[in-house]
Parts: C-alpha cells; structure tokens; sequence
C-alpha cells in the first residue's frame, strides 16, 4: 500500500512539472521576417512570460506594436498582432515552437488561406 502511495505522488509531482513547464522567452530576439516584395526585413521581438500568459512588443518598420492574446505552453507559443494597412485592420497571427534559442516561426493573415511565411527568431544575448 505504502509502493502504491508513493508511486502515485510521484506520478502527480511529474505531471505538474510537465504542466508548469514553459520554455524561456523572455527577453529579446530578432529575426529576418520575409516581406510582400520579397525582400526580408529585420523584425525585434520582446517577450516577457508570467505563467502562461505571454506578453511584448513586436518592432518592425512601423515600429514597436504591443500584441495581444500571448500565450506559452511548453515550448508552443503564439500571438496577435493588429496592424493597419491602408485604413484597414489586419490581425496577424503568429505561431511557434522554441528551441533553445531559436524559435521557428509561422505567420499567417487571420481569415486568409494562403499559405503561411516561416521565419527564425534568435535570442539576443
């Protein structure tokens, strides 16, 4: 009976490890985003993790752009960032995967089919 117990503590502490587990983003990173020309542009992203709720900037040509909707779960992240293009408001959602000190990007226009731009982000140190 004391086995059972025992091994079952065991189980609950590493299934709220993997839980609260969130790979470390905070801090800058920059990364060459690729543009409607063709041309890449450097993009800097600032990060900062509470828990899961992910928060920052993203600063580009237009400058720096708070996001909205962060999240970090393991080594997943994503976000939202609404831009205004010409009078209209475009949400672009961003998703990723951290490894390391890289994080493999995807890009996507919210509601639109096209495929999405892939990029990498790398820690600034």
């Amino acid at each position: 009976m004391k086995f059972r117990i025992a091994f079952l503590t065991v189980c609950f502490v590493l299934a709220g490890l993997a839980v609260a587990y969130a790979a470390d983003v905070n801090g800058k990173w920059v990364a060459q985003v690729p543009g409607r020309d063709g041309q890449t542009r450097e993009t800097t992203f600032n990060f900062k993790v509470e828990a899961e709720k992910l928060t920052g900037t993203v600063s580009g040509r237009q400058g720096d752009t708070a996001f909205s909707d962060g999240k970090i779960k393991g080594d997943e992240i994503s976000f939202t960032v609404t831009a205004n293009f010409g009078g209209n408001e475009v949400k672009i959602l961003y998703k990723g995967k951290v490894a390391g000190d890289e994080i493999k990007f995807t890009r996507n226009r919210e509601g639109s089919d096209q495929p999405g731009q892939e990029f990498t982000a790398k820690r600034v140190k």
